[in-house]
């Protein structure tokens, strides 16, 4: 039985490090689906092609047109990493302009394992904004990996130490991909 991940990333310097990951996720006996926020994919532009080789899928950052086939298979889990301070507050108001923000969405209402990873610095921990939408996402249900047990926020300008945990990531995907729907 092949399980499906749809990896969603914005545009933050963890993203460079998204093939490597993805590779890590195929050795885990991941199907991977690669979604990116537009300026994500402005930044990864001359290796999109060969991230949809690696995955095996298109990589995707704009909604296709109407009618269009779906490209991917269903998603057996959802893990948006790196999650930028706009992306989490686009996700928990709804606004769904961007592809990805949209099917993190969906996949909520569609009772798949969502998770949600930040990479904010502590300056965008101090506005209001951060600590209500990270409460609306786990309100509905989003696993949010952020507080005790997760990495904190970097120090603005700086990465975190032990750079970004796909690790921990990775591993709190796989024991969403073991419980049964709606756990």
């Amino acid at each position: 039985m092949t399980r499906t991940l749809y990896l969603f990333c914005s545009a933050a310097p963890p993203v460079f490090n998204v093939a490597s990951v993805i590779e890590d996720a195929q050795r885990r006996g991941w199907d991977v689906c690669l979604g990116l926020t537009p300026t994500a994919a402005r930044w990864l532009e001359h290796g999109l092609d060969g991230l949809a080789a690696l995955t095996g899928h298109p990589v995707r950052f704009m909604y296709d047109l109407p009618g269009q086939p779906e490209p991917w298979p269903a998603a057996d889990v959802v893990l948006f990493a790196p999650a930028t301070f706009t992306a989490m507050n686009e996700w928990a108001l709804g606004l769904t302009e961007k592809f990805v923000v949209s099917m993190a969405v969906q996949g909520v209402g569609k009772g798949v394992p969502t998770l949600l990873m930040p990479c904010v610095n502590e300056a965008h921990v101090q506005h209001p904004a951060f600590g209500t939408s990270l409460a609306t996402l786990r309100a509905t249900g989003v696993q949010v990996l952020y507080g005790e047990g997760a990495p904190p926020a970097n120090a603005p300008g700086q990465d975190l130490p032990g750079g970004y945990p796909w690790g921990m990531a990775l591993d709190a995907v796989e024991r969403a991909g073991r419980e049964p729907a709606g756990a």
